[in-house]
């Protein structure tokens, strides 16, 4: 976030021109965002990063030269508290699942409403994991469909550490709830939210929301 004026500092990363004015112009319209960089790809993106620290990445997922699997791979390697979103025009797009792994804070649709774009960079700058609805479940079903990197019976281990409000907040997450509708739901605030979230990924040893999810799902059904 700028400290001079509290925005939250956003770069765009896609291969079409048209895309990126466009999310510029809908994310400008908001005083809290300011765009402070564009890359055309992903390669082109890795300075842009270097040069401008943005608080968020809107990067697209599939781009010539380096696609949007490699740059957040690069990125997060060496910027770790940068948030990135992966954009996709695909309600299912195969590549989302392997992007979150490498720790995407999330995905949307491109054709995104103008006002749900502005929120999801609010709440990805905030520490919320933003998935495009359209498509939660097959993005679980694909990571379920992927090896835990621990055995069944360690996996169940640290399972069994989460406190009963932890595991309550953990199948909250499991079925997409945000963390506001989480904090509603269990009568607790969203900052108590937040630190729940947090020591559910350590205890479970995963890097995001969808992972929490597949850890569930893969444990409990």
């Amino acid at each position: 976030m700028d400290a001079m004026t509290g925005a939250i500092r956003v770069v765009l990363v896609d291969d079409e021109t048209l895309v990126r004015t466009g999310l510029r112009m809908i994310l400008e319209g908001d005083p809290s965002i300011e765009i402070v960089g564009e890359a055309a790809d992903g390669a082109a993106a890795l300075p842009v990063v270097e040069r401008t620290h943005p608080d968020v990445v809107l990067m697209d997922i599939r781009m010539p030269t380096m696609d949007g699997l490699a740059a957040t791979e690069q990125i997060l390697r060496h910027h770790p508290g940068v948030r990135i979103v992966m954009l996709t025009s695909y309600d299912v797009d195969d590549l989302v699942p392997r992007a979150l792994r490498l720790g995407a804070a999330g995905y949307l649709l491109k054709d995104t409403p103008p006002q749900e774009l502005v929120e999801a960079v609010r709440r990805i700058s905030a520490g919320d994991t933003i998935l495009s609805q359209a498509a939660i479940g097959h993005l679980v079903d694909a990571v379920i469909r992927t090896p835990l990197r621990v055995e069944n019976s360690a996996a169940a281990r640290r399972l069994n550490e989460l406190t009963d409000r932890e595991r309550s907040v953990a199948l909250a997450v499991a079925r997409g709830l945000s963390n506001a509708q989480i904090a509603s739901e269990l009568f607790i605030s969203i900052t108590t939210v937040k630190t729940h979230v947090g020591r559910i990924l350590e205890k479970l040893d995963v890097r995001n929301r969808v992972q929490i999810a597949a850890f569930l799902q893969r444990e409990i059904h």
